[in-house]
C-alpha cells in the first residue's frame, strides 16, 4: 500500500530572516526542494524546527505555508508538543483545520511523568482529531520512554495511531514493537546515523534531519536500504555517516542549519536561546562539511526500488 509513512519525511528546519521573523518565502521553496527530491512528506515544527521558540500564531502560519507548498504531493505531519495537555490538544485541532495530513505526538515539554500520566496526555492528543497519528519516542531528549508494551497498548485503544517514530537509538526496539503489533504500525527511524540498520530491522520510513541539506542523497540511501542493496549502498552510507552523526548531538539544530548554509540550502540563523556556532565548534563542523562536499559520491536521481 502506498502511503507517505513509507518513505523519507524531512523534519524540516525553520528558516529565519535577519530580523528573526520566519522566512516564509524560503520555507516554501525549501519544502518544494524536499518534495522534488522524492520525499513522501514533511514534518514541520519538530525539535529540529525549533518549535519551542515559536508562538502559536507563528506555528499556524508555518503550517499554512507548508501545506500549500506540499499540495497533493505528500503528507504534512507537524510535531505536537506543548507544556500542557490542553495546549497540545488545541494545537492538534488547529493543525487539522490548517489541512495537515497527520500528527507527530510528543510528550509534554519539561515534565517527565509516569506511564499513567503520559498515556493520558498522548491519548488526549491522539483523540483530539481523526488525523492519523505518529507517536514520537525519544527518551534521550525527552526523558520519557514509551516502551514497546506501552506502544502496543496505545495502538489497541486508538485506531488512528498508525505510526511510531522510534528515536531511542536501540535497534532492538524496532523488532520488539513489531513482535507485539506486527504490521499494525508503521515504524519510522528518527535517528539519522542508524537508518540502514533500522530499515534492515523492519522500519518502513525515516524522519530525517540531514535531508534538509542533502535531499537527493537521503532519498537514494533510503531507497537502496529498502531494496536490500546493502553492498551497493556502502560507499554512500560511509560518506554520509559523519554528517548524519551531526543529528545526534545537543547542538544538532545549529549543525544541520550550518550544513544547509554550506550547500546553499538555507542559512545558519537560529532563534535564541540557541546561538550560531563559534570558535572550535564551528571550525570542527566546517571541516566535516567541507570534506564531505569534496568527497561526495555520485548518486542516481531515481534509484529503482
Amino acid at each position: 500500500m502506498s502511503t507517505f509513512w513509507n518513505g523519507v519525511l524531512p523534519a524540516i528546519t525553520t528558516p529565519f530572516n535577519v530580523d528573526g521573523s520566519v522566512d516564509h518565502e524560503f520555507l516554501a521553496k525549501h519544502v518544494g526542494m524536499m518534495m522534488d527530491a522524492g520525499c513522501t512528506g514533511i514534518v514541520p515544527l519538530g525539535s529540529l524546527g525549533e518549535t519551542a521558540t515559536l508562538t502559536f500564531d507563528e506555528k499556524k502560519a508555518i503550517l499554512q505555508t507548508v501545506v500549500k507548498a506540499v499540495g497533493s504531493r505528500g503528507g504534512v505531519v507537524p510535531g505536537v508538543a506543548a507544556l500542557s495537555t490542553a495546549d497540545a490538544v488545541a494545537f492538534a485541532k488547529m493543525a487539522d483545520a490548517a489541512g495537515c495530513h497527520g500528527l507527530m505526538v510528543l510528550p509534554p515539554y519539561l515534565y517527565t511523568s509516569d506511564w499513567r500520566e503520559m498515556k493520558h496526555h498522548v491519548s488526549a492528543v491522539i483523540a483530539a482529531t481523526n488525523l492519523p497519528c505518529m507517536l514520537y519516542n525519544n527518551p534521550i531528549a525527552y526523558k520519557t520512554d514509551f516502551l514497546p508494551p506501552h506502544i502496543a497498548e496505545l495502538a489497541g485503544e486508538h485506531v488512528n495511531l498508525v505510526a511510531v517514530k522510534e528515536s531511542s537509538a536501540d535497534i532492538r526496539r524496532i523488532t520488539a514493537i513489531k513482535s507485539l503489533v506486527g504490521a499494525r504500525l508503521h515504524i519510522l527511524v528518527g535517528v539519522d546515523d542508524i537508518i540502514v540498520e533500522g530499515v534492515a530491522a523492519g522500519a518502513s520510513g525515516w524522519i530525517a534531519g540531514l535531508v534538509n541539506a542533502y535531499p537527493r542523497e537521503s532519498v537514494v540511501l533510503f531507497q537502496m536500504a529498502c531494496a536490500g542493496k546493502t553492498k551497493e549502498l556502502e560507499p554512500l552510507y560511509h560518506w554520509f555517516l559523519p554528517l548524519l552523526k551531526l543529528d545526534t548531538v545537543p547542538k544538532f539544530v545549529q549543525l544541520i542549519k550550518l550544513v544547509q548554509q554550506h550547500l546553499g540550502m538555507g542559512s545558519a540563523r537560529v532563534r535564541a536561546p540557541r546561538l550560531e556556532l563559534l570558535g572550535d565548534e564551528l571550525a570542527g563542523a566546517d571541516r566535516i562539511i567541507r570534506h564531505a562536499n569534496l568527497t561526495k559520491p555520485a548518486t542516481k536521481p531515481n534509484f529503482p526500488g
